[in-house]
């Protein structure tokens, strides 16, 4: 579906979801044409999201005028639109610093690697085993987030991590693309109270288990500063292991 866009749609899409991931509020056309040099018309902008809405890249969640990207959309800006901002060296030298003195033990190495991934990317962070042992940081970076203010889904977010099975299910049988980094979005995954969720994800080998690490957010989750931050975590646990 993703080649039926035109250049003008993409710009609109790109302009769109870097408007909501920066506000998580719904975007309008008006809030396009004022902040984004589009080059044509509120009108025009405003034609063009309807067909990216019936084309399932943009929906409508109130019936103000205002569009949020659907998962479809997320995937295609990720895969197509992104740019990466790369960590600093500066911070690639604190990370490593802060895991390495547990290196030799993997209790001790995937505890201290959420925690920080947590700090990091000021998220949710989950790492795991393929034997079902789980590691969790950061619960209260979810309240950071402007759509995880209901309780209700807030509390459903939080039984899902707390669930081994589910965890195990996500890493090792969900997000299994055989790519270094996988992106999931909680509306596939069909669990209850799940759907307003981002999931990026890395696997890796190190001291003789097969683990993951990975981190849980809103959909619109700051995926150009998280994807690099996991991508450098998945490099030094593979360090760890040679």
């Amino acid at each position: 579906m993703t080649e039926s866009l035109t250049a003008r749609q993409t710009q609109i899409l790109k302009s769109l979801i870097d408007e909501y991931i920066e506000t998580a509020i719904p975007v309008g056309s008006e809030n396009l044409d004022k902040k984004y040099n589009l080059g044509v018309s509120p009108a025009t902008i405003r034609s063009e999201m309807n067909i990216l809405t019936k084309n399932g890249y943009l929906k409508q969640p109130h019936t103000s005028s205002g569009r949020i990207p659907t998962p479809l959309a997320m995937k295609f800006y990720i895969d197509q639109l992104m740019e990466e901002r790369q960590m600093s060296l500066t911070d690639e030298v604190k990370t490593k610093e802060d895991v390495w003195d547990s290196r030799k033990n993997l209790d001790s190495l995937l505890d201290e690697a959420t925690r920080v991934l947590a700090d990091r990317t000021k998220s949710l962070a989950v790492a795991a085993t393929d034997e079902g042992k789980i590691w969790r940081a950061g619960f209260s970076n979810v309240f950071l987030n402007p759509e995880f203010a209901d309780l209700e889904t807030c509390s459903n977010i939080f039984s899902v991590i707390e669930e081994v099975d589910k965890m195990t299910e996500l890493f090792f049988h969900r997000a299994v693309s055989g790519s270094p980094i996988d992106v999931l979005f909680g509306e596939d995954l069909d669990w209850p109270g799940f759907t307003p969720v981002g999931i990026v994800a890395t696997h890796f080998n190190v001291l003789g288990k097969n683990a993951a690490l990975g981190v849980i957010g809103p959909v619109r989750t700051n995926y150009s500063t998280v994807i690099p931050i996991l991508k450098y975590f998945r490099s030094l646990m593979n360090e760890i292991s040679i």
